[in-house]
């Protein structure tokens, strides 16, 4: 990602300085939540120590050290970060995104056409043209809804802003700059029903000339016995409306959580004018539990907090999640100028406010035979809920009904 590399003494010595200060102001490394490794897996953030550390070398004038200290330069895989995956899927043929225009989301129907459910421990996105590929998200269809949209549509795809045009029966995950992909934990796995489509959801952001893309997914199926599917909530809000030039937007979300769960990850998802993102928990008992922290949003540095120990949270546990927006001028990221009012939308210049949070459910207990609550209509109940219970009673309410039935007839009769 950088201009320069920094693999080798020499290299570091004659940016001795510029290392010390990008550090000290915590430019780089880019890590963007409050905490580090000692609560998230993979963190790449350094301690108050090591920044001082680092700017006490830079300026006794980078002293090489002694040489029988280096540890074994670390390996940088060029190709798939977890290793060659067990099945790679693509489109059948590469799409061509115009010149001019709004952004494109563009979904392609990729047949899985296995007999058996399988489970999926990790899923790896390699978009084709990353400086168009805004993100991609690969859902799941096992209605056949998404190939009748495919065949409606000239062309490689079919166009589907905001969800796929049909209700998903479940989703593998996603990319956007800055997620990697790592696996899951043994004896858990994303479920891949049999004979699902994966529809991979491609969202692209026009560069002024054609462009190619051809984004492949690699996929890591479970090994052993799975015992807890893992599954996604969200915590989204669509109200959000930022006034221009306004530099301290605020707006959140709430949802209870209706059985006893363990939260695994929580990843923040806002687009240019994000700045800070809290999700935290407040128990039944009054208590509260802090997941994530961002601070310094940044799009282009966009992560999956994967926690070290997994939280676990009891049924009536109510999430909140909190974003801070900037839409003023003096925001360098503020993709329009002078600003303008900002409302949900899915192009680039428009904002989101979701935060996604993976998990598992305490009772279930596949090996066992005892499974987890099952979707249906269940499932779709409770989704509405995480989606427009505004006022987090466990309900909806007439107005939040309402929004329900509108979103789901724009979506085709899902949410």
């Amino acid at each position: 990602m950088a201009p320069f590399t920094l693999q080798s003494y020499a290299d570091a010595k004659k940016r001795a300085d510029q290392i010390a200060i990008v550090t000290g102001d915590r430019f780089m490394p880019p890590w963007k939540a409050d905490e580090g490794k000692e609560k998230f897996t993979d963190a790449h953030r350094l301690t108050d120590a090591e920044i001082a550390l680092i700017k006490k070398w830079a300026d006794s004038g980078a002293p090489e050290g002694n040489k029988a200290d280096l540890p074994p330069a670390p390996k940088f895989s060029p190709g798939w970060q977890l290793g060659e995956p067990d099945v790679i899927v693509q489109p059948t043929e590469s799409y061509t995104l115009g010149a001019e225009g709004d952004d494109v989301y563009k979904c392609f129907v990729i047949p899985t056409n296995y007999a058996e459910d399988r489970y999926i421990a990790s899923m790896e996105v390699r978009p084709g043209n990353r400086p168009v590929v805004h993100h991609a998200i690969a859902y799941l269809d096992t209605s056949g809804g998404a190939r009748k949209l495919d065949e409606a549509e000239a062309g490689p795809g079919y166009t589907s802003f905001g969800g796929i045009g049909v209700a998903p029966s479940g989703a593998l995950g996603g990319w956007a700059p800055g997620i990697m992909p790592r696996m899951a934990a043994e004896g858990s796995g994303i479920l891949l029903p049999k004979g699902a489509d994966i529809v991979l959801q491609v969202h692209y952001h026009r560069s002024g000339k054609a462009e190619k893309d051809l984004t492949k997914l690699g996929l890591y199926f479970a090994k052993g016995p799975v015992d807890k599917q893992i599954r996604t909530m969200i915590l989204p809000n669509r109200e959000l409306r930022i006034p221009a030039g306004e530099a301290n937007y605020k707006i959140g979300a709430t949802r209870r959580v209706q059985q006893d769960i363990t939260v695994l990850s929580v990843t923040p998802h806002m687009h240019l004018l994000g700045k800070e993102m809290d999700v935290n928990a407040t128990l039944p008992d009054g208590g509260s539990k802090k997941l994530v922290r961002v601070n310094d949003y940044d799009f282009n540095w966009q992560t999956i907090y994967s926690l070290k120990n997994p939280m676990q949270l009891p049924a009536g546990s109510k999430l909140e999640m909190t974003a801070r927006y900037d839409n003023s001028a003096d925001n360098p990221t503020n993709p329009v100028n002078p600003p303008r009012e900002v409302t949900w939308g899915e192009q680039t210049t428009d904002e989101m406010c979701i935060a996604f949070l993976n998990y598992t459910i305490d009772s279930e207990h596949l090996t066992k035979g005892e499974p987890g609550v099952a979707g249906g209509g269940a499932g779709l109940m409770r989704r509405a809920l995480e989606m427009f219970d505004k006022n987090a009673n466990g309900k909806l309410d007439p107005d939040e009904l309402a929004a329900a039935l509108e979103y789901r007839a724009k979506r085709g009769g899902g949410l």
